[in-house]
């Protein structure tokens, strides 16, 4: 008889091993399914990470527990985990059977579902049937139930308790040790400080060349000068030329006038000649 389960209902297990499937409805947009398991001690957490059986490690150490992989149903994908009850330690009181998805929010996976079967009999009838139901959406880990020890025996539970920070957060929270290499992406490092540049050397001033030349004077006309200092005033009527030289066809100018000689002294022994009558006073 298959037993339908709600949340939080247990039922007895009398198998000494047993299948833990999980199905779900695939679809373009729905993320794929990974089913793991922990082993507990009776402080709730894991022994060592060794008792961490998820697709990077797809059997325990001990044999006992390991995956099966997933396969296609006409009813929908399965991933499956088995576990040997009757021989597992007697140090693990607890077995989580968890689902993740690829940090996908469980409100994209639809017609979850773990079903429990008696691996030592066989057959295709469950043995209990749990429908997984996200309680907010936003789930990315879900512990979907738990085989647990309950004095000789061994019960299941229907659990649905989900995780926002998925599988890595889940183990975690069972004490797996998380290797800070996987999550160098998630920290930045510390941004360098950028180098001080030297002082670059002294750049001197481009060379302007030569002055463009100013414009020519027309043609038969003295040129003026171009030095920006201010010529000597031209003769009166008429500018001078600043070149020692006048343009083609004007006559050349007049040198210039010797110095003026101071006039001789007069001499001390000169005497007029005598005066004729005309000179007389009247």
């Amino acid at each position: 008889m298959t037993h339908t389960m709600l949340k939080g209902s247990n039922v007895p297990l009398e198998a000494t091993a047993v299948r833990a499937v999980l199905r779900w409805a695939p679809s373009s947009d729905v993320p794929d399914v990974d089913a793991s398991a922990l082993l507990l001690g009776a402080d709730g957490r894991v022994r060592s990470d060794e008792d961490f059986v998820f697709f990077n490690q797809p059997r325990h150490p001990s044999g006992k527990v390991w995956r099966l992989g997933k396969k296609r149903l006409a009813e929908g994908l399965t991933d499956t985990i088995q576990a040997d009850l009757a021989g597992l330690d007697q140090a693990v009181v607890k077995i989580l059977i968890v689902a993740s998805a690829e940090d996908v929010p469980f409100e994209h996976v639809r017609s979850l579902r773990i079903s429990l079967y008696d691996a030592a009999q066989g057959g295709d009838n469950p043995y209990a049937v749990f429908d997984v139901k996200p309680e907010t959406g936003n789930e990315t880990a879900l512990i979907c139930g738990e085989l647990y020890r309950r004095k000789e025996g061994w019960k299941f539970r229907a659990v649905g308790e989900g995780y926002l920070n998925g599988l890595v957060g889940l183990a975690t929270d069972f004490g797996i040790s998380v290797d800070e290499s996987e999550n160098k992406a998630e920290s930045p490092a510390p941004a360098r400080p950028a180098p001080v540049p030297a002082p670059a050397p002294p750049v001197a001033p481009p060379d302007p060349g030569p002055a463009a030349p100013g414009p020519q004077p027309a043609y038969g006309y003295p040129h003026q000068r171009q030095d920006p200092t201010p010529a000597t005033q031209p003769a009166y009527g008429y500018p001078q030329p600043a070149s020692p030289g006048p343009a083609y066809g004007y006559p050349q100018p007049a040198p210039a006038a010797p110095p003026v000689q101071p006039a001789p002294a007069p001499d001390p022994h000169f005497k007029l000649p005598p005066q004729g009558p005309q000179f007389i006073g009247r």
